[in-house]
């Protein structure tokens, strides 16, 4: 099933066809995961192994976008707006 989300995720985020690595459909993809992984931890609290993980995945999508934001700042902008990460 998340095949196919991800699928759907790097169609919609993508700058140009087959692409998978530029940080606008990384940040995505680890948007979605990070999404359903909190909605995993609203019923499994005691879950510390995987909340690490969770972490390391929020940091590495922080670390995207100040890439981002310091290389192009009308796509950071864009990318905020469109996944609603930010007021």
């Amino acid at each position: 099933m998340f095949a196919e989300k991800k699928k759907e995720i790097v169609q919609k985020y993508q700058l140009k066809p087959g692409d998978t690595g530029s940080p606008e459909v990384q940040v995505a993809l680890l948007t979605e995961r990070i999404n359903t992984l909190t909605e995993h931890f609203k019923t499994h609290k005691h879950d510390h192994h995987g909340r690490r993980g969770l972490m390391s995945q929020v940091s590495q999508r922080r670390s995207l976008l100040n890439y981002l934001r310091g290389k192009d700042l009308e796509r950071y902008k864009k990318i905020i707006d469109q996944l609603g990460l930010r007021k």
